[in-house]
């Protein structure tokens, strides 16, 4: 059938394209055959686990996975660590074990809060262990209650009073009996975490230019986001425990289920202080995490929290499933960590108890898992298993670090005051760190483009290196006024894309070189009328051939011909609380329209370098508001494929969005120094730009002496003109000499 209605499509355009101008790919009404085109992925898919071929290959993957992690949270680079600040007081004497009060600054003026286990009687230096608490109400402070409780002893799920009343309390008190010193910390809007809420019920108010809050548009143009800053929290307990004088940093580990699960398995991913991590409950191919503290924009995009745990490896990992999302764990994604344990030669190092006869939890049952997990990893010389015994639990009055002597955060220090001053605290900081990199000398490009650099690599999801198969279904050959015009369907067939596609290719005296042109438009933006554009006239007249595509949501993508005014969002629930309109729940998960349109200018960058004909050079042109700045972003994954870019970049700035469904809306895309980051990167092959405003930070990096090179200066792989210059320089340059291949 799809043979049939091509053939067809084929028929109706031969008779019609005297009179309609380039003719169609693929029958009227009819859209590409590409996954993009169905609904949005989301955190309740199915996400499997990514195999590397070999050790050797690991590394690099597990790098990637780390990286992506901290991008996605704004934490790349690593912001500045100010002084924490630590107050520790109101100690409370317990048989073999105290706990301390505990507070410190992970930003300034943002208090982490918590409870800190030290075992009694004995001396140091102790493993360290901390444990984020999960959604359990009041977190630190969680009471089971008496009826919950019976019902959790008899199923057999808790032993006993206090340990299956206040399980939270009970496996750091247990763990402080084994020898280790424990920091129990709250995530933001529980216990006495109290100067944000957790989730925003509203948050639209803070979305605007400037003072804007957590979930505007411009946070998320800097990736600053809930997970970012519980993730950073963490980062900073680690900080706090390893600053304690009797800590033995060869035994670091965390634990933790639910929330606290996700927040496990991230901390073990991104830093190596963590010698042994045991998530619970969190770890599987199904359901990511349903929280705002648990999702960020490009988090999950070609990784889910089995990769994410993976990153643990070879360190020893721990885990443990339930009667919920993680019930498929032990088939679905256990198996391969089991082959990557094994691979890595540290089979022993992975551990994990399948008790799906319970709910979500971390009871005793799976305590017990892992307190043998920490016993053997940590040598703690218990016999297993080690089980718990009865404690007398603090009170809230005792656990609270919030008293008379400190008094808990108030006035501007809690609420949309602080939010928006934390804000401003991160964005500033990280604008000085970023403009610190820019590079002042040639010496200095590398780390430049290891930041930035591999940030777009990140957000941008794809390099031409990673364009896989590729197949072409000619639809029509129609031999024109010196050339000929050929429609198509070039389909990346392991990434499920496919697109409509124009070529247009001198019939006696093709000199060897392609132009890429894309506009607005897609394909038919090579038009005037019936008539092909001047410039393009002027190419294939010189013996250059020219090809175009409707990229994603250009042409032949739209049912109703027109152009997509908004990206397809998805929300939590039902969406009509403002904290499940997150950004994060979307773009985690899916690539925004920009970054597939970039995909789609490298499949056909791919498709004309490995094509049977071997042109000898292939040149690159974007003209328009959206057009340009996406080959731009193409060009930068590039490397030295292309020979010449030449882009028509208008006054367009990812800061002016207003919107996250804007079809241009690319996260992280201000952080990371917005078009000229991009345009930054594409040097040393030839790159003209057309703008309005001065690219300092690209000219800076292609010059490696922004003081004494002049911008535009011959010397230069980058060089500016003004959008009516910039495609009679590139005709200019194209018909008056021969291709060449493009510099190494």
């Amino acid at each position: 059938m799809r043979r049939h209605s091509l053939l067809l499509a084929l028929l109706l355009t031969i008779v019609s394209s005297a009179h309609a101008g380039l003719p169609r790919a693929l029958p009227e009404g009819e859209q590409p055959n590409d996954v993009r085109l169905g609904p949005p992925e989301n955190l309740n898919g199915y996400f499997p686990f990514h195999q590397v071929e070999s050790v050797d290959a690991w590394p690099a993957r597990q790098a990637e996975i780390r990286r992506r992690i901290l991008v996605s949270q704004g934490l790349w680079p690593l912001p500045t660590k100010a002084p924490l600040n630590p107050v520790i007081h109101g100690r409370v004497e317990r048989d073999d074990y105290t706990v301390d009060r505990v507070f410190f600054e992970s930003i300034p003026g943002h208090y982490v809060t918590g409870s800190l286990y030290r075992p009694k009687g004995t001396s140091g230096p102790y493993p360290a262990i901390i444990s984020p608490h999960g959604h359990w109400q009041d977190g630190r402070f969680y009471d089971h209650g008496e009826k919950k409780l019976h019902e959790e002893i008899a199923i057999g799920s808790e032993r006993f009073d206090p340990g299956g009343r206040f399980p939270i309390q009970a496996r750091c008190v247990q763990l402080a009996r084994m020898g280790c010193v424990v920091f129990q910390y709250d995530m933001t809007g529980y216990a006495d975490s109290i100067q944000l809420k957790h989730r925003p019920d509203d948050w639209k108010h803070l979305d605007r230019l400037n003072d804007w809050g957590f979930m505007s548009v411009q946070a998320e143009l800097r990736l600053q986001n809930m997970m970012g800053l519980q993730t950073w929290n963490s980062i900073r307990a680690l900080d706090f425990i390893l600053s304690l004088d009797d800590i033995d940093t060869t035994r670091v580990g965390v634990t933790g289920a639910s929330g606290g699960g996700t927040q496990s398995m991230i901390i073990s991913a991104i830093d190596d202080r963590i010698t042994a991590a045991m998530p619970c409950v969190m770890v599987s191919t199904a359901m990511q995490g349903g929280c705002t503290c648990e999702n960020a924009p490009l988090l999950r995009i070609n990784q889910g929290n089995v990769d994410i745990a993976a990153a643990t490896a070879p360190r020893p990992l721990g885990l443990t499933a339930a009667d919920d999302w993680t019930r498929e764990l032990k088939t679905k994604g256990y198996p391969d960590l089991v082959k990557l344990y094994e691979m890595l030669g540290h089979p022993d190092r992975l551990t994990a108890a399948f008790h799906t006869e319970f709910g979500h939890n971390y009871n005793h049952v799976n305590r017990t898992v892992m307190y043998g997990f920490f016993n053997r990893h940590f040598n703690l010389g218990f016999d297993e298993p080690v089980l718990e015994r009865e404690y007398k639990p603090l009170s809230r009055e005792e656990a609270t670090v919030w008293t008379e002597e400190h008094p808990a955060p108030s006035g501007h220090q809690v609420g949309d005051a602080h939010e928006i001053g934390l804000l401003q605290i991160a964005t500033h900081d990280s604008d000085e760190m970023i403009e610190a990199l820019i590079p002042r000398n040639k010496n200095q490009q590398a780390e430049y483009r290891k930041v930035i650099g591999g940030a777009w690599e990140t957000i941008l999801g794809r390099q031409l290196d990673d364009v896989g198969d590729i197949e072409f279904e000619l639809v029509l050959e129609e031999e024109r006024d010196g050339y000929l015009l050929m429609t198509g369907l070039v389909s990346h067939t392991s990434a499920h894309e496919q697109l409509p596609a124009l070529f247009l290719y001198p019939q006696e005296n093709w000199n060897g070189r392609v132009v890429l042109w894309f506009t607005d438009e897609g394909k038919n933006g090579l038009l005037d009328g019936d008539k092909l554009i001047k410039p393009v006239q002027d190419l294939l007249d010189a013996g250059v051939t020219v090809a175009s595509a409707d990229l994603f949501g250009q042409g032949e993508f739209n049912a109703d011909g027109k152009p997509p005014a908004h990206q397809q969002m998805w929300f939590q629930q039902d969406g009509k609380s403002g904290w499940q309109t997150f950004a994060g729940y979307t773009f985690g998960y899916n690539h925004p329209i920009f970054v597939r349109r970039a995909h789609d200018v490298l499949t056909m960058l791919a498709f004309t370098k490995r094509h049977e004909k071997q042109p000898k050079a292939v040149d690159l042109v974007g003209i328009g508001k959206e057009a340009g700045p996406v080959v731009v972003a193409a060009r930068s994954q590039a490397g030295d494929a292309v020979s010449t870019t030449s882009v028509d970049l208008g006054n367009f700035s990812f800061g002016d969005l207003t919107r996250t469904d804007d079809p241009m809306f690319v996260p992280g895309a201000v952080k990371y120094l917005g078009v000229d980051g991009l345009v930054s990167l594409c040097p040393p092959q030839s790159t003209v730009v057309a703008r309005k405003t001065p690219l300092r930070v690209s000219q800076a990096v292609a010059s490696g002496n922004p003081a004494t090179v002049p911008i535009g200066g011959p010397a230069l792989p980058l060089q500016t003109a003004t959008a009516d210059d910039l495609i009679d320089r590139l005709v200019t340059s194209l018909t008056a000499t021969p291709p060449a291949p493009p510099a190494n």
